[in-house]
């Protein structure tokens, strides 16, 4: 033993020595080794799982750090996707905003160099069209000039043979065609409504009412509804003479289809043969020739009847016949007893009565064959049945 052990065990001993010794430690003086060992045990075990708490509790507190970090991490990304995302959304929103207005200036500079062709082409129509009413006014101005030096030249002519009258001439002008017809018809609503509006502002010249006075504005105003009255009034009667057209031309249809029905009945067809849209079919009686057939329909439904089927008909009714013929000519005997009982009795029948039986008996024992037929009563008999089939056919025909 070194001194430091003795040194130690002689503390202890002093230790001892100094403490009072209580009745709790008396007991536990007492205590048995097993008991003291066990109490050991559970001391150290529960030291040993104190330690587990603290370094659990330790654990604990770093994840809960290290997931309070982590949220806050998360926050601060949050925040600044968010940042990111509103500054790409006012990006996009610049793009499409730029991208719209060069969509817009490019319509719209379209639509201004198409309005400026629709002015040109209307400025170019209005001067053609200025052209022709002028050529148009003076054709009819030198036509009323010489419809009036003729009708002078007659008045004298008339005045010299001291007669009055003379047949006046009036002038006619042809309308202007209507030029760029089968461009118009390619043409979408809305472009024709918008060269309407870009036509109807060049002909229709802006009036000054600022500078006009009271008298003046009223007199415009008037004129304005005097050529409006007469507007309406060309448009109705226009309505009305081309609805008594249309009426006359329905009714014109209608009596034309009403001849062309009766001229079909008259050349024995069929009433609308002749007022469809082509004409009626000539019926041919063979294409090869070429020829009208101009036969009933009794007799083409004729053609269809006989043949193959009607030789099957004959040849089975008389098949028919002569079977029945030969069934009729079997002998009609009763057939014999077989064991003591008749055949073809049901179980229940009446007994046969015995004169019944007798005349069986006799049947069966004075039977004799039927003499056979002479041969000209065979013949006979072919000629009877010929007869009858002949008979049949006919009335058979006659049915049909």
């Amino acid at each position: 033993m070194s001194d430091e052990e003795y040194e130690e065990e002689v503390e202890e001993e002093a230790e001892a020595e100094a403490e009072p010794v209580t009745p709790a430690a008396a007991k536990e003086d007492d205590k048995p080794d097993f008991v003291k060992r066990k109490e050991q045990k559970h001391s150290e075990l529960d030291e040993q799982l104190q330690g587990y708490i603290n370094e659990w509790r330790k654990q604990k507190q770093r994840e809960e750090d290290e997931l309070k970090a982590l949220k806050e991490r998360q926050i601060k990304r949050r925040g600044l996707r968010e940042q990111q995302e509103q500054a790409l959304t006012a990006k996009k929103k610049r793009e499409e905003q730029e991208r719209q207005k060069v969509i817009a200036d490019g319509k719209k500079k379209e639509a201004e160099e198409k309005r400026k062709k629709v002015e040109e082409a209307e400025k170019l129509r209005q001067l053609i069209l200025k052209g022709e009413q002028e050529k148009r006014r003076r054709l009819d101005d030198d036509r009323k000039k010489r419809a009036q030096e003729e009708q002078m030249k007659r008045l004298r002519e008339a005045e010299s043979r001291k007669a009055l009258g003379g047949p006046k001439g009036y002038g006619s002008g042809a309308a202007p065609g209507q030029e760029g017809a089968a461009e118009a018809l390619t043409k979408t609503k809305e472009q024709l409504a918008e060269e309407k509006a870009i036509c109807l502002s060049i002909r229709i010249k802006p009036m000054d009412i600022d500078s006009l006075s009271k008298d003046a504005l009223k007199r415009t105003a008037d004129q304005l509804w005097n050529k409006l009255v007469t507007l309406e009034t060309e448009r109705y009667d226009l309505e009305e003479r081309q609805r008594r057209q249309d009426y006359d031309l329905k009714e014109l249809k209608e009596r034309q289809k009403m001849q062309l029905r009766q001229k079909a009945l008259k050349l024995g067809l069929n009433p609308e043969a002749l007022t469809g849209k082509y004409p009626p079919k000539i019926r041919l009686a063979s294409k090869f020739e070429r020829r009208v057939d101009t036969r009933s329909y009794e007799e083409r439904k004729s053609l269809f009847e006989g043949g193959y089927g009607k030789i099957m008909h004959e040849t089975n009714d008389k098949n028919w016949q002569e079977r029945m013929d030969e069934w009729k000519k079997r002998p009609k005997s009763r057939l014999p007893k077989w064991f003591g009982e008749r055949p073809g009795k049901k179980k229940g029948d009446p007994a046969t009565p015995e004169e019944e039986v007798h005349a069986e008996a006799e049947e069966e024992t004075h039977y004799q064959p039927e003499p056979e037929p002479e041969p000209e009563e065979e013949e006979a008999e072919e000629a009877a049945v010929e007869e009858e089939e002949e008979e049949e056919e006919e009335e058979e025909e006659e049915e049909e």
